[in-house]
């Protein structure tokens, strides 16, 4: 029996077959088609960072509001409560993620956060990283 087997996700071996779909929308036909999990996963966690809460239909929970949090104090308590509520809408929402380091850096004279997640796909190898700056 072989342990820490690394598991590849069979649709990531047809590349003609799409698995998701890449944001920014500015394709000429809206949007271009991602072929892997590791770009997949990297959009959803974008457009999960993108998200306010109550925005989503028949989902209102989903989301890292961060919109929202910029017209807060940034406080350490504040970053601390930031901080806690992505890891656990991440582990609710994206089951297969594995946070490995979540930073949020604080530029308080502009009012501006930058989140930085660094993860990995659970039982691939897959490792990568997210940015996302809100002002």
């Amino acid at each position: 029996m072989a342990f820490g087997a690394k598991k590849i996700f069979p649709i990531d071996q047809r590349p003609s077959t799409a698995v998701g779909i890449s944001i920014p929308f500015n394709a000429p036909g809206v949007f271009f088609s991602t072929y892997t999990t590791k770009d997949a996963i990297r959009n959803n966690l974008l457009n999960f960072f993108l998200t306010n809460r109550n925005e989503r239909y028949l989902n209102v929970n989903f989301g890292a509001n961060l919109r929202a949090f910029l017209y807060e104090q940034i406080t350490a308590g504040s970053i601390s409560n930031l901080e806690n509520n992505i890891e656990r809408y991440i582990q609710a929402y994206f089951s297969n993620v594995i946070v490995s380091n979540l930073d949020i850096i604080q530029d308080p004279d502009n009012n501006a956060i930058t989140v930085q997640l660094f993860y990995s796909i659970k039982d691939t190898g897959i490792t990568d990283q997210v940015s996302i700056t809100f002002e």
